[in-house]
């Protein structure tokens, strides 16, 4: 099968490989049909991640149809149409029974990352029963794929773990994938304000259209100053979705006292946590990888059309394109691109 294997830093190619096989009778064989782009996946390209093998093939998101299961799958059978969870699930060691699947001892983030992932024409799913979910007849293929990970990951790290309730101010730190799923999800709860900050106007302005009241660019204007002047004492939830230090410390200035920062993006450098003022604040700070917890219910709200998402996808390419799909996802602000869907035309 054809698969785009990463090979080192700045070094990836579609390529041929071995088709994936049942290793395990809890596996699946699943064959792709669409899957996407991650910041996480570019984030490998450009070597943030040295432990991930050369050889590696990339990718944690996608849908498919079930090919082959593994003789103790019981929740699919051949033929179902599935969401791929970016998170693996066992279901059965004690941090599964805590719903913390982010840490499961034999899964977590393993997709495209310590096992073969989805950027490729088959996926092999580990613990299949928990890690895939059945597609409603409802969804369209291209939204479901924004199930797989952005959406559960900007729902439970972004708004749930900023404890968002009715009539909150809250203010999210980046437009891009994960940023606006935070506010497209926010908006089940009712918050009085959404203040969307990022870089690119084009990114803020679809924002708007996504249900964001107010918008500001930090390249152009003195975010903190602005969100003050809005709301002299802070918001009441700051949400950090890119994960470099000049965000984090946004976050660190507008939050009211009270209030929750949850950070979404992934960082890799230290930030500087300003704890001689923020020490008497009495601030709530979470941290995490999503769990997927709330995937069934985010299903459910999909299927219902409760969320705009068609607007997040900028972009669709063929698996043999997949080179030029990159292209545009590295030089996003350029392109104006969100969400890149690549979809299965080699099988």
């Amino acid at each position: 099968m054809k698969a785009l294997v990463y090979n080192g830093e700045h070094d990836i190619a579609l390529i041929e490989v071995p088709k994936p096989e049942i290793l395990k009778p809890t596996d699946a064989i699943v064959k792709v049909l669409k899957t996407t782009i991650c910041g996480t996946d570019l984030g490998i390209y450009k070597g943030k991640n040295p432990e991930v093998e050369s050889g590696r093939i990339l990718g944690h998101e996608g849908i498919g149809i079930i090919e082959q299961i593994g003789d103790s799958v019981t929740n699919f059978k051949v033929g179902d149409k599935v969401i791929i969870s970016c998170v693996t699930v066992c279901g059965s060691c004690d941090y599964c029974k805590k719903q913390l699947y982010s840490h499961c001892k034999d899964g977590s983030w393993i997709l495209g990352y310590m096992i073969d992932g989805t950027q490729a024409e088959y996926v092999r799913i580990p613990h299949a029963d928990n890690s895939l979910y059945k597609i409603p007849e409802t969804i369209s293929d291209d939204n479901a794929v924004l199930i797989s990970d952005i959406l559960p990951t900007g729902h439970e790290i972004g708004v749930q773990y900023g404890n968002v309730k009715p009539g909150d101010t809250i203010a999210i730190i980046g437009a891009g994938p994960v940023g606006l799923s935070v506010l497209i999800t926010a908006q089940l709860y009712s918050p009085s304000r959404i203040i969307m900050i990022d870089l690119d106007d084009n990114r803020l302005e679809l924002s708007k259209e996504l249900g964001a009241t107010d918008v500001i660019n930090s390249g152009s204007s003195d975010a903190v100053a602005k969100v003050l002047e809005l709301f002299e004492e802070g918001v009441d939830v700051a949400i950090e979705a890119v994960g470099v230090p000049s965000t984090w410390d946004i976050c660190q200035k507008i939050i009211k006292p009270g209030g929750y920062i949850a950070n979404v993006g992934v960082h890799g450098k230290s930030v500087t946590f300003d704890i001689e003022k923020l020490w008497i604040k009495n601030i709530t700070v979470r941290t995490g990888l999503v769990n997927t917890n709330t995937t069934p219910m985010l299903i459910k709200s999909t299927a219902a059309n409760k969320f705009n998402l068609d607007k997040i996808i900028t972009h669709q390419f063929k698996l043999s394109e997949i080179d030029k799909a990159w292209d545009v996802f590295k030089n996003g602000a350029k392109e104006k691109a969100i969400k890149v869907i690549i979809t299965n035309d080699l099988t």
